[in-house]
């Protein structure tokens, strides 16, 4: 074999080779995307009534961008635990309020991204807000961050309550001037929400449900979201007011990571 022939051979061998690597890559990006189990739906499928205003979704929240794998405003939730949400919406209707979800199902993609945030200790752009008195190196010690949530189980939602008629809530506009999530009502964010003390994902003791601190007009709120909630068998995190999760959960020790979309649940709609 002379050596040009064997410079031919080796030159087609490389680009075989190439070949093999792209199509293979090409595969790879092909193979489809998690879905839900069928027992997941749609919130609004349930209860189209219940307010939801998505905030990991917006640039709103104590990332400061939208987060992983949420591609829709979206919650999805397991059926006993929408179902539930509905029954809670019809008592509270009946007293001239509404629930309001800003997070749902959560998937695993969403957990490590804001690991990866609490990681940065350089990123702190929405500390004014969101966490004004805690040092970000604190975030996983204190508890505010874990690498695996609740919600990525698919029956832990954060809620809040509306008195009716709702008015819109104002577009957050990245860049804007921030205020302390434990500031007065009248001074926080603007958010159509019952006054409950703090704003939602506040990083502060101020935000534990029992806080003895939180009084008249806020506990009772606080009180109002708790009972109607408990009674229909869902259990609040006592770290936070917004945070409750239905018992018993379908999934108690499956964390799924299908992104929030409509493309997700395989019911149909």
């Amino acid at each position: 074999m002379t050596r040009l022939s064997r410079a031919a051979r080796g030159v087609v061998t490389a680009v075989a080779a190439l070949l093999t690597v792209t199509a293979a890559s090409t595969t790879a990006r092909a193979t489809p995307e998690e879905r839900a189990p069928k027992d997941f739906v749609a919130l609004s499928t349930v209860d189209p009534t219940i307010i939801q205003e998505m905030r990991y979704f917006t640039p709103h929240n104590f990332v400061g961008e939208r987060v992983d794998g949420y591609r829709q405003p979206l919650c999805i939730l397991t059926r006993p635990a929408a179902e539930a949400l509905h029954r809670a919406q019809r008592r509270l209707l009946g007293q001239g309020y509404s629930l309001k979800v800003y997070d749902c199902y959560r998937p695993q993609r969403a957990v490590d991204h804001f690991v990866r945030w609490a990681e940065d200790l350089d990123d702190e752009a929405m500390k004014a807000e969101f966490y004004p008195k805690v040092d970000k190196t604190r975030l996983f010690a204190d508890g505010y961050i874990a690498e695996k949530s609740g919600h990525s189980r698919g029956s832990t939602m954060d809620l809040t309550i509306v008195r009716l008629p709702a008015r819109p809530t104002r577009p957050y506009v990245p860049g804007q001037p921030l205020v302390p999530c434990y500031a007065p009502k009248a001074q926080r964010f603007p958010d159509n929400s019952v006054d409950m003390g703090t704003g939602f994902d506040c990083f502060d003791p101020l935000a534990h449900t029992l806080d003895p601190r939180v009084q008249g007009r806020q506990h009772a709120n606080r009180l109002l979201l708790k009972s109607t909630l408990e009674n229909l068998g869902f259990v609040n995190l006592a770290e936070e007011w917004w945070h409750y999760t239905y018992k018993p959960e379908p999934y108690p020790d499956t964390y799924f990571d299908f992104p929030v979309a409509w493309k997700s649940l395989t019911a149909k709609h």
